[in-house]
């Protein structure tokens, strides 16, 4: 099936187009502390025209998983938020010496609703996203995390990704991931 661009979509984003959409799909968390957690997730990248899109996130977690890892029942079962993130994805303007040829230059600014703010910088290029924080600002309140890398995939026509963290005093280590499947599109 050919891809088309969504509609009204800024051509300064077209990089990022094949990830406008809703996606849905399963997952695990796994850290040093945390017992190893499946997960639901929704996703959506959408845009009103802007030279960038929006997104949101949701993970959800069975009741109770959290404590113990278990999982019973279907998707229904997922009901309990686990984290929720909101932001904006921009194909910087700027392009450094280091961005190799068919990549762009990322910039990706995600809040998290349990306190804190990240600053991610990437690239993107051939159905493919790789970001990187050590800025992470953080409420009094906010787990303590230090720095994050995230890869994003598209790999026939799933989004796979994968993110790992440096939190809690630990160092960088896989932390979470996922395999989504396209439901709709956001244009």
């Amino acid at each position: 099936m050919p891809f088309a661009f969504p509609e009204g979509l800024a051509p300064e984003v077209y990089p990022l187009a094949w990830l406008v959409g809703r996606w849905t799909g399963g997952g695990v968390i796994k850290y040093e502390g945390i017992t190893e957690t499946p997960f639901r997730q929704d996703l959506v990248f959408d845009h009103d025209g802007g030279p960038y899109l929006r997104f949101t996130s949701t993970l959800r977690v069975q009741s109770g998983a959290a404590a113990d890892g278990e999982t019973t029942g279907g998707d229904d079962a997922f009901d309990t938020v686990w984290s929720t993130e909101t932001g904006y994805w921009r194909v910087s303007s700027e392009r450094p010496d280091d961005v190799p040829e068919g990549k762009q230059p990322l910039e990706v600014l995600v809040t998290d609703a349990s306190g804190r703010l990240s600053l991610f910088l990437g690239i993107v290029g051939d159905g493919r996203v790789d970001l990187a924080t050590d800025f992470v600002a953080r409420t009094s309140t906010a787990s303590e995390v230090t720095a994050a890398k995230r890869l994003y995939g598209n790999v026939e026509g799933r989004l796979l990704w994968l993110e790992e963290l440096a939190a809690f005093g630990h160092p960088m280590g896989s932390y979470a991931s996922g395999e989504l499947d396209r439901v709709d599109d956001a244009s």
